[in-house]
């Protein structure tokens, strides 16, 4: 008999078996109170020693964009545009406080975090135009060379930022930083198997998938593993979960990104259920996940010779 996945979970992460993410849309305001309340009950006692902390709002089209600087390092210090999880449908700027804390901090790097705009009642490409927009905005006013990077929806977000980079079409950046990435709307074997893991199941990614495109055929434009040409792409680092209906999604990109000649490190966290580091985050595991992501973009980001690779997108 095949192990149940509460038994294929590591040990510290067994408690949360039966936790998930509902994304249904008659359901989703009451799960959006929920989430909001916990993360902003949780935000005041995180460790943010060392990081400069400011908010402020970014001009978007016709609106203000929020976004949340974590400043990690001196006034010269390079720059991560950050999307944060929620499968397009929830989250907002504490929703992965935590996460930038880590990384501005790790890195010595500054860290902006967006609040982008929500589907269904925003779907694409609203959100997408927010991120990049906070991206353009930061090319222009902060020192250093831009990374990428998210969490879940935020890092399918953060993939397409790093393909409009290479078109042209967004501002340079030297490297994309995706955990748990939301990149393939068509199914897997792992979402046709996990359909009732903790964190996040198959039939909850084809329901946010729906909700994000809303109208809009699903296409390279929309959806980032749709894009054929993955070559010159940014340098990738990618973690991924075991038991999650994400996972084929993430190993399947990392590989063609290696196979295009894209530099990438990819990472498969045994045991681990997707938003594993926000479940249980004070766990070895996902300290060392931070440990990680903080050392991939300091690397990444180092001074080089020459001018900074950056630029206006045309």
């Amino acid at each position: 008999m095949a192990a149940s996945i509460a038994d294929r979970l590591a040990p510290a992460l067994r408690e949360f078996a039966s936790a998930r993410t509902s994304v249904d849309r008659t359901t989703l305001d009451r799960v959006r109170a929920g989430l909001n309340a916990r993360r902003a009950e949780a935000a005041p006692g995180i460790d943010t020693t060392g990081v400069l902390i400011t908010e402020q709002t970014v001009p978007g089209e016709g609106r203000g964009i929020g976004v949340r600087i974590y400043r990690g390092g001196g006034p010269d210090a390079p720059t991560v545009l950050f999307c944060h999880s929620g499968a397009f449908v929830l989250g907002n700027l504490d929703t992965d406080h935590r996460q930038c804390v880590q990384l501005a901090r790790g890195a010595g790097c500054t860290v902006v975090s967006v609040d982008y705009r929500l589907a269904p009642e925003h779907p694409y490409p609203a959100g997408l135009a927010d991120c990049l927009e906070v991206l353009v905005w930061a090319a222009e006013r902060l020192p250093g060379p831009l990374a990428v990077a998210g969490s879940s929806a935020g890092a399918g977000l953060a993939a397409t930022l790093a393909q409009r980079s290479v078109d042209g079409a967004a501002p340079a950046v030297v490297f994309q930083l995706l955990h748990q990435p939301v990149l393939d709307d068509r199914g897997s074997p792992a979402k046709a198997e996990f359909v009732d893991t903790p964190g996040f199941d198959g039939p909850a990614a084809a329901a946010m998938w729906q909700l994000y495109l809303g109208r809009h055929a699903p296409d390279a434009a929309a959806v980032p593993a749709r894009r054929e040409r993955l070559a010159a792409l940014a340098p990738a680092f990618i973690s991924c979960s075991e038991l999650d209906p994400l996972r084929d999604e993430a190993l399947d990109y990392a590989g063609r990104l290696a196979r295009s000649g894209v530099a990438v490190e990819l990472h498969l966290w045994p045991g681990t259920c997707h938003g594993f580091d926000s479940l249980a985050p004070d766990w070895p595991v996902s300290r060392r996940l931070f440990e990680l992501q903080g050392a991939a973009l300091r690397t990444a980001l180092a001074p080089a010779p020459g001018p900074p690779r950056r630029g206006r997108h045309r």
